[in-house]
């Protein structure tokens, strides 16, 4: 912050709440008095890389030791549409915190360690009240996604019941969901569900409308006990917590690679989701080697701790954890050197052979495999000469 002058900038937001709780902070957010050519010619001459990530609303990103921070410019809303917001820039610390989304989140702190709090936020921190500023309703209808954010924000940092306005005010806005971009509802949803208990603030949600507003794929409070036995078996194995197991434990199989695609997850997530759908294997070695070969020992994993089973999990997956996934012995050179040409033909043997081998526990060489083809061969030139006679006489 020094670039920026003594007196201009502080730390606000999340870096300010975490690092009074105790909590490691992760990102750092800086508010300033400057306008943005101000704050870019003051990085300049400081030597610091400034990016314009957000311009029109005052924010530019210093770049320091190759980390980025954000520095935004005190400002005021003139005018917001629920996604967007047109803004005014202010030299007023008091007004900038009037427009933030909650008291906790209203905080700013000096290089000194001088803590700045205009809306009563250090007694909301300290109780665990997540509280919107001023009128919940207000704050809502400047940003929808605010509504999402007042039930993640108390995953994280509430104690006892939701804000009473708060929730009121939620419900009753929860149209306003409708504006938003799967995008931003989605990675909202994501972070909450990684939160270490989200089942009660899941609950409220889904008592108010809005989990079903927003994941319309969720069938009925019974797909808590699918989440309650997962989180269960995170905490006694040791497993770190994930957003898209704990996603796919709220839905139905069915519905997961539909789910994937409206959320418009990356191909990869959708594909991990889709996967779900299908049981856990038996825990017997073999059944776990075939079904880590065909789709990954993640996705093994996933279905194991998301399963019926609840004998020998931790067995399972200290098994999985330590087997590696061979590689087919044969390939299409070999298969030319006995004669075979490259094309459709090829490839069925292929599969053939490679079915056989998962088969045999992985346990048939190359050699063997290759007397296999050799036999396949002979079978389809025996088949080739009978149709030739038939076709003679």
């Amino acid at each position: 912050m020094a670039a920026l002058g003594e007196g201009c900038a502080r730390y606000v937001g999340g870096a300010v709440r975490d690092a009074l709780l105790g909590r490691p902070v992760k990102d750092y957010d800086i508010a300033t008095v400057l306008e943005p050519k101000q704050v870019v010619s003051c990085l300049k001459a400081a030597g610091l890389k400034a990016v314009p990530t957000g311009w029109e609303h005052g924010t530019v990103t210093a770049i320091s030791q190759h980390r980025p921070f954000e520095i935004t410019s005190l400002r005021q809303d003139l005018s917001t549409d629920g996604r967007h917001a047109e803004v005014a820039f202010t030299t007023d610390w008091r007004v900038d915190a009037s427009r933030r989304d909650f008291t906790m989140n209203a905080l700013y702190a000096d290089m000194d360690g001088r803590v700045y709090d205009y809306v009563d936020g250090l007694a909301d921190l300290k109780a665990g009240r997540v509280r919107f500023i001023g009128n919940p309703q207000d704050r809502i209808t400047e940003d929808a996604l605010r509504i999402l954010r007042f039930f993640r924000f108390h995953a994280y940092y509430g104690q006892g019941d939701l804000d009473p306005a708060g929730l009121a005010a939620a419900i009753s806005e929860q149209h306003r969901l409708d504006i938003l971009s799967i995008e931003r509802v989605r990675e909202e949803m994501l972070r909450l569900l990684a939160a270490y208990n989200p089942v009660p603030v899941l609950i409220a949600m889904a008592g108010g409308g809005i989990l079903a507003h927003v994941l319309s794929e969720w069938t009925g409070d019974m797909m808590f006990a699918r989440l309650h036995r997962l989180m269960s078996r995170e905490r006694t194995l040791d497993e770190p917590i994930d957003s898209l197991r704990r996603l796919a434990s709220l839905v139905k199989p069915a519905d997961l690679a539909r789910l994937g695609a409206r959320w418009r997850l990356s191909r990869a997530d959708q594909a991990r989701l889709a996967a779900l759908a299908s049981p856990a294997p038996h825990f017997d070695e073999k059944s776990l080697r075939c079904a880590s070969y065909h789709d990954g020992a993640t996705c093994v994993r996933d279905r194991i701790l998301l399963g019926d089973g609840e004998d020998n999990l931790a067995t399972a997956l200290t098994f999985l954890d330590k087997w590696t996934r061979p590689v087919f012995p044969v390939q299409g050179r070999h298969l030319i050197k006995l004669g075979m040409t490259a094309g459709p033909q090829m490839g069925a043997v292929l599969d053939r052979l490679e079915n056989q081998w998962i088969e045999s526990d992985f346990k048939l060489d190359c050699e063997a495999l290759l007397d296999e083809a050799r036999q396949i061969l002979t079978e389809g030139a025996d088949s080739d000469s009978s149709g030739q006679e038939t076709r003679d006489a």
